[in-house]
């Protein structure tokens, strides 16, 4: 009886002990996959797209940038740095030429406030005689028609670059080509891997009486020895690439004004700066408000956060209001680029 009883007591022992066996299987499996998933299979983007999407669209509230691992100037604008180095000399064209050209392509100002559509004119660097202009309105007038073209040219960039990024967005996977660019622009734009949300509220576009402002208020309306010897359009600082000291620099102060091959690079880094820049978050932050909002980007609305872009502070953000007001900038925030022609580059 007891050997019986025995037996009876092992037939249980072992079906209990194979039941919590494979119990036990099926509840750690999925840990262990989800784990290996993760340590092994890191550097694959997976595009969560539906959940992604809905956060990052969500018409609630403002979606945070992520703490951004910093990076210095070569890593941020190493396309930028890299275009900086080209052999190519550009032709300094001087006033009368480059106001012939214009009359010859029928670029005036009072069509694109009206039509919102602009001359693809890609003037590289600024005529000298620029500061010897003395009708302030031409100079003005002359200015804005070089500098117009240029912003919006990589306004556009973005724009392009950000509506592919909602491609993917909304997809369930992506192509290595899509994975590859991905990779570019999270290195473009400062911001950690597989960091959609960020990398959206950073590629973005500025608005272009902001811009024109801030490239008048810093140039002097083009008139400056940073613009005529460097191409620097923003006064852009850099600790470790060329650039121009400044005359009344500081004791201690070792920055110099970024030098850029041409003013379209000077554009370029200018917008990069605004995007990934700590000091601009604040920035970043209203733009995205905006945009969550369907309304327009407002000049007067987000140059209230560039407070840190001159040591001036709340007097430097007054200053360009009066500029974006005083010249009705704000006209020129809908402009788009008119197709290039064989005709227009062969007179560039």
């Amino acid at each position: 009886m007891d050997v019986y009883n025995n037996k009876i007591i092992n037939t249980i022992s072992r079906f209990i002990l194979s039941a919590v066996i494979v119990v036990s299987f099926f509840y750690v499996a999925p840990i262990f996959l989800n784990v290996a998933k993760k340590n092994f299979n890191s550097q694959e983007f997976t595009n969560n797209s539906k959940n992604i999407l809905n956060k990052t669209l969500n018409k609630d509230k403002i979606i945070e940038e992520e703490v951004i691992v910093q990076s210095d100037e070569k890593e941020l604008l190493y396309d930028i740095l890299e275009e900086n180095k080209s052999e190519i000399n550009l032709v300094r064209y001087t006033t009368s030429e480059i106001d012939s050209l214009f009359k010859e392509v029928n670029y005036n100002l009072k069509e694109v406030r009206v039509s919102k559509l602009v001359k693809p004119i890609n003037i590289g660097l600024l005529p000298k005689e620029i500061k010897n202009i003395e009708n302030t309105k031409k100079r003005k007038e002359m200015f804005i028609k070089i500098v117009l073209p240029l912003i919006v040219k990589e306004n556009n960039k973005i724009r392009i670059d950000r509506k592919r990024l909602f491609t993917i967005l909304n997809k369930n996977s992506n192509t290595k080509i899509e994975k590859k660019w991905l990779e570019k622009k999270y290195k473009q734009y400062g911001v950690k891997q597989n960091d959609l949300s960020s990398l959206k509220i950073r590629m973005d576009e500025i608005p272009v009486s902001l811009a024109i402002a801030q490239a008048a208020k810093e140039t002097g309306w083009g008139t400056s020895r940073f613009a005529l010897k460097g191409n620097a359009l923003f006064g852009q600082w850099t600790w470790s690439g060329d650039g121009l000291k400044p005359k009344k620099a500081e004791e201690g102060k070792d920055h110099k004004v970024m030098k850029f091959h041409s003013l379209q690079l000077s554009v370029r880094a200018y917008l990069r700066n605004l995007n990934t820049h700590s000091s601009y978050r604040n920035l970043r932050k209203a733009r995205t408000d905006l945009r969550n909002k369907n309304k327009p980007l407002d000049s007067f609305i987000l140059s209230t956060h560039l407070d840190k872009y001159a040591e001036t502070g709340n007097q430097y953000i007054e200053v360009l209001k009066k500029i974006i007001e005083q010249n009705n900038l704000k006209d020129f925030d809908e402009a788009r680029l008119l197709p290039s022609s064989k005709e227009l580059e062969s007179l560039i």
